[in-house]
């Protein structure tokens, strides 16, 4: 491939040996631009002040005693978050990044943290002088916080950069405790080391054909390994500016991410598929007549499932603004295998497969027309780069499933975690798994269901989410997705399908959000009905239960035993969007969900 100016033209082993180099060749480019409010053009950082800034926080982690320990990084969105995680690496510090305490969510963010906490062990914790003050303030709620030393970085004296010594680490030391966003189960802390980063950075590199030419436009949680890895790292592994905005100025008014990649003229930028129906529902068409984006190159999408429609409907929307449909590239990730996995072809329109839906159920490919009943679309999540190996494995025999069968992903690869902290049996069991047939391995289990075909990937759902009901297969996306369609009351993407035990049998139950424009009639104490607040549509919750009964009966043969009504936002859902199915089926089993229900 040929080189450009800032491509790395010799091979590191640490993060710290990266930026150096940068910092020496080219000074004064400016790394990173955030935008306060998703707009306002806020602080910046060139190579050099990031250099800078990362030495005098690794200096400071080097007087506390923390080399080889674990630094938990609580800051808000913007570029302080940036420096503690390089100034981390410098100070040859376990960097830990976690979503800072909340005071306005405290009941549902302060019990992972400190879960993290407990498991991680930090000596110190890096963060920002007012949430420094919060962290005080709750050590009465989180006993666990005392064990750690707080120290706010945003006042930092220049002069402590001249004091920090080269912790000389090799590319094997390691780097982070990225922490799974606990979709199917309890956090775990990923040990990722420098070797890990640098080779997974490379992979999305060649997969992205990323160049010095390149600019980043994101606003994705930066504690979060989509946007850490994808959106800040990436850029400095390569040597291009990146853009980032706060995942709640995206939220707020999506035109923002928009806006920025206009205005920047951003060629990478991408979120999980929701932000895209996102966009299509709330960027009016007056907003989209202002945009340009023709520089968009690579809008990537991954982290949950990607849907054929919403490409469709995103390209049909913002096509007079510019947009190619060939700019999308799904791709598919872990945080065990760093972050990414596969992605698609240059230029290329994504590859779409239609399969009947019975035989996937049955865990078979079987090829059909869209024209069919019974039918599945998939869309591709590209393939596999460098020296990483995807096989597709039945998750019981431990063999490899034959083409057109449907199995659990492995991988294997340089990109592939070191392990769970503290936790060496799932690390044995996930991380360390070997073919029963031909003992090749170790090869990490990804717990997602998938096929190969023509050596692309596709992922149909995953191994743990399961629905068996009646002795029959399904996956629960295929009928959230149904559940969504049945009523325009019921909001796109925040769906739950799950079974649980019921008389020694499986049942089906289903957790759906209402829009906030309807509300579900409730009973009155006096035997009357009431509205909860002024709403657009009053709304029969009985109609909507129906509904999702027959919809789901009619395309999956599988009768809904709970229907639950929920308030926007109250479905449990990760830090990137995926819904948290576990989670609601707890609050269903323990009776705290508050919903209708039918």
């Amino acid at each position: 491939m040929p080189r450009h100016l800032s491509e790395p033209t010799v091979e590191f082993s640490t993060w710290v040996e990266l930026l150096r180099w940068r910092t020496h060749r080219e000074p004064e480019r400016r790394a990173y631009t955030y935008l306060i409010d998703g707009e306002q053009e806020g602080p910046h950082l060139t190579y050099a002040e990031l250099d800078r800034q990362a030495r005098a926080i690794g200096a400071l982690l080097q007087s506390s005693g923390a080399h080889g320990e674990r630094a938990l990084l609580l800051y808000p969105p913007g570029l302080e978050f940036v420096t503690a995680f390089l100034g981390c690496l410098y100070g040859g510090v376990v960097a830990v990044p976690v979503y800072p305490p909340d005071p306005a969510r405290f009941n549902r963010t302060l019990p992972r943290l400190q879960a993290i906490v407990e498991d991680a062990q930090p000596l110190v914790a890096l963060t920002t002088s007012p949430i420094l003050s919060l962290i005080e303030a709750l050590l009465p709620q989180a006993p666990e916080f005392r064990a750690m030393r707080c120290l706010a970085t945003d006042n930092l004296a220049e002069a402590l950069a001249e004091e920090w010594r080269d912790p000389a680490l090799g590319g094997d030391a390691l780097a982070l405790l990225q922490y799974t966003s606990g979709s199917t189960a309890a956090p775990k802390g990923v040990m990722l080391s420098h070797g890990n980063l640098l080779y997974n950075e490379r992979m999305i590199q060649r997969g992205f054909h990323h160049t010095d030419q390149s600019m980043m436009v994101g606003w994705l949680p930066l504690y979060h390994d989509m946007g850490l890895i994808g959106n800040v790292l990436q850029p400095l592994y390569v040597g291009f500016p990146c853009i980032l905005m706060s995942p709640l100025a995206f939220l707020q008014r999506p035109f923002r991410w928009l806006q920025a990649i206009s205005r920047y003229r951003g060629t990478s930028s991408g979120a999980p598929n929701f932000a895209y129906d996102l966009c299509v529902r709330k960027i009016p068409p007056d907003q989209r007549a202002s945009l340009d984006l023709r520089s968009w190159s690579k809008a990537f999408n991954g982290a949950e499932p990607v849907r054929e429609d919403t490409l469709d409907r995103f390209a049909t929307a913002f096509e007079a603004c510019g947009f190619r449909r060939e700019a999308f590239y799904p791709c598919y990730g872990l945080a065990e295998a760093t972050l990414f996995v596969s992605g698609g072809l240059e230029d290329a329109l994504p590859v779409v497969r239609t399969v009947r839906g019975t035989a996937l159920e049955h865990h078979r490919v079987v090829e059909a027309s869209t024209a069919e009943g019974d039918v599945r679309t998939l869309v591709s999540c590209g393939r596999t780069l460098l020296d990483q190996e995807i096989v597709i494995v039945h998750p019981e025999s431990l063999t490899r499933r034959q083409p057109n069968q449907v199995g659990e992903i492995w991988v294997a690869g340089p990109n592939i975690a070191q392990g769970y902290w503290n936790r060496p049996g799932e690390t044995e069991h996930t991380l360390r798994a070997y073919l029963a047939d031909t003992g090749e391995g170790p090869f990490l289990r990804t717990g997602d269901l998938g096929f190969l075909k023509d050596g692309e990937l596709f992922v149909a759902g995953r191994l743990k989410d399961l629905i068996i009901v009646g002795g029959q297969n399904h996956y629960p996306q295929d009928i959230e997705r149904t559940v969504e369609q049945s009523h325009p009351a019921l909001r796109p993407g925040c769906c739950a399908a799950f079974s649980v035990d019921g008389g020694g049998e499986e049942r089906l139950v289903v957790m759906a959000e209402v829009d906030r424009r309807y509300e579900p009639v409730r009973e009155r104490g006096d035997g009357g009905r009431a509205l909860e607040g002024e709403l657009e549509h009053s709304l029969e919750a009985e109609v909507v239960v129906r509904a999702v009964r027959r919809a789901v009966a009619d395309q999956h043969d599988v009768h809904v035993s709970r229907v639950l009504l929920l308030k926007a936002g109250s479905i449990p859902k990760t830090s990137s969007g995926k819904i948290q199915r576990h989670a609601c089926r707890a609050s269903f089993l323990e009776g705290t969900a508050d919903a209708w229900e039918g």
